[in-house]
């Protein structure tokens, strides 16, 4: 080395190549080292996201099976003061006009009632209203930033 130097043939400003060989391979350990940790952090993140799905459907479907089983119940009860109440419509309608007339009318007016109640109560249990909304924004969220990240 000393040889070298008095020939000018030693340039200090050039690295040695022995260490730019051992450093090549330490960046490469930490490059996979952080491609394995960004995969790691992926996958944690999806098994999060899938977590939160599936407890935002089952909350969504635990109350809609209560609100299905009130409903079931209130309207069995209802039925049967409702066909009462009926009968007694027919009934005193019947002493001014023919029953089967009174029977027309009630059962008319009752059917266009019900018509109306079950358009209703089929707009509240549309398809939109199961749809995990909490989720579906994180995901796009998670997206966007790993994009935002990539660029």
């Amino acid at each position: 080395m000393a040889d070298a130097a008095q020939n000018g043939n030693l340039d200090s400003s050039r690295p040695n190549s022995a260490s730019q060989a051992a450093s090549q391979p330490e960046d490469k350990v930490r490059f996979y080292e952080l491609f394995r940790h960004l995969i790691d952090d992926l996958a944690l993140l999806l098994r999060k996201e899938l977590a939160l799905a599936g407890s935002e459907v089952s909350h969504t479907l635990t109350d809609t099976k209560k609100a299905i089983s009130g409903l079931l119940s209130g309207v069995m009860v209802l039925n049967s003061g409702y066909l009462v109440l009926l009968a007694a419509a027919t009934l005193g309608l019947g002493e001014w006009m023919e029953l089967w007339m009174a029977a027309l009318i009630v059962g008319g007016v009752v059917t266009v009632i019900g018509l109306i109640m079950v358009t209703t109560g089929k707009k509240k249990l549309e398809s939109s209203s199961l749809k995990p909304e909490r989720t579906m924004d994180s995901v796009k969220k998670d997206t966007e930033s790993v994009k935002g990240k990539a660029l």
